[in-house]
């Protein structure tokens, strides 16, 4: 028999809280949500256009979003299965080599962006 279904605001406050989870207490959820201000302070100071904050934000939601899948993913293989299995090992490096696929690409589009506005202020 299914549980009962939990009401939406529910269902967000538990998304918010795994959110704070994930900022408070992942390393690299603080590294992300410290590059994430820098980046939205300088596209404010550099005054990006509406399609280059749609990219930014995309960014942003992709490198975030993909580092929370790989941190859930982590733990629930560590529960699983808490000793070294290769499988696992596997399973780790792909998740991981997602979010490091995904930031390279925002440092490029980031640089595409930036850069020609950077050369202008110096």
């Amino acid at each position: 028999m299914k549980p009962p279904q939990q009401s939406l605001l529910k269902s967000f406050a538990n998304a918010f809280a795994g959110m704070a989870y994930f900022f408070a207490n992942d390393r690299n959820g603080k590294i992300d949500l410290a590059i994430t201000v820098t980046v939205m302070v300088a596209s404010i100071a550099l005054q990006i256009s509406t399609i280059e904050w749609m990219m930014v934000l995309l960014c942003i939601a992709l490198v975030i979003g993909l580092e929370m899948l790989n941190s859930a993913l982590e733990k629930l293989c560590d529960l699983v299965v808490p000793n070294y299995h290769p499988i696992i090992k596997v399973i780790k490096d792909v998740s991981a080599a997602a979010v490091v696929l995904a930031a390279i690409i925002s440092v490029v589009i980031g640089i595409i962006i930036f850069l020609p506005k950077i050369m202008l202020v110096l």
